[in-house]
């Protein structure tokens, strides 16, 4: 194991360049600080009170099946302990982003990266990339679900498969990732609920995603999807919703090469865009949308 560093985005006159590692590292607990301790303490309580009645059943209990609090960070090898008898999962410690390619054979072992370090106090609202708070309290808690956790497994097979096609399909295949596993909602008997990683460790996007009227909401069409761009600088402008865990697996399952070779001289669609075939729960009004790039 190395000796971990902390790695970070680089600020520059053309924004956040990503900058990438690769190795598994122990997490040095004991080095954590009390301002460590304090921001995961701050961030906990105050998302699970604004997740009350807005992430999905599944998500909150797990969270509690792990013993999660804001006593303290949690130690990856007691986490592991419940995670790996409960679906074969395990966490490894990175020290920040991952290479594509590296992040894929991960998931498709059934290991799931969390960088060991944590955003500092003046970051609670905002950070740029991944770090321990959004990986463990958004990420890890859905891996406990079965059929969840066999979906992330399936897609990190299908990306070290679309890594070795080209960027074209990587780019379908990243898509499909981020409207599903980080900004992905759930339809349930009690109304929509939030299920994606990055809307559960965001305060701000998990009232908006549900009760602003700006917002498209679509029901999932995986192929739309792959088509679909994103948002990285704002809250999304289109969230995808899905009838249910096993609506992912299905999807999955087919070989996604000839629906690569299809999709590659479509156009794709905007963030924005809502589509005559969709299967609209919401048109947003785009009240407050801020004009930037998509992805």
């Amino acid at each position: 194991m190395n000796t971990p560093q902390r790695v970070e985005h680089q600020q520059t006159d053309r924004g956040y360049i990503p900058v990438y590692a690769t190795g598994i590292v122990e997490q040095p607990w004991a080095d954590y600080t009390r301002t460590d301790h304090e921001v995961w303490a701050t961030l906990f309580r105050r998302q699970r009170e604004v997740l009350k009645g807005r992430a999905c059943r599944e998500f909150l209990e797990n969270q509690e099946r792990f013993g999660m609090s804001p006593g303290a960070i949690p130690k990856f090898e007691d986490l592991n302990k419940v995670l790996k008898a409960g679906t074969g999962w395990e966490i490894v410690g990175v020290e920040g982003l991952l290479p594509d390619e590296v992040f894929f054979d991960h998931l498709a072992n059934r290991r799931f990266p969390v960088s060991w370090w944590i955003r500092k106090p003046e970051q609670l609202d905002y950070l740029s990339e991944p770090d321990l708070f959004h990986d463990l309290f958004g990420h890890v808690p859905m891996l406990l679900n079965p059929v969840f956790a066999d979906y992330v497994q399936a897609y990190g097979l299908g990306g070290v498969k679309a890594f070795k096609l080209g960027p074209d399909a990587l780019m379908n295949l990243t898509r499909l990732y981020w409207y599903t596993v980080e900004f992905g909602l759930i339809a349930t008997p009690e109304g929509l609920r939030i299920y994606g990683s990055g809307i559960v460790s965001s305060k701000g996007e998990s009232i908006y995603c549900l009760e602003s009227d700006s917002p498209n909401r679509i029901g999932f069409d995986l192929e739309r999807i792959m088509r679909t761009r994103y948002k990285i600088d704002t809250y999304q402008q289109t969230y995808f919703v899905i009838d249910g865990f096993q609506q992912l697996m299905d999807a999955t399952r087919p070989d996604f090469t000839p629906i690569y070779a299809r999709l590659r001289d479509l156009p794709a669609f905007a963030a924005s865009d809502v589509q005559p075939g969709d299967r609209v729960i919401q048109q947003g009004t785009g009240e407050g949308w801020v004009k930037s790039a998509d992805v």
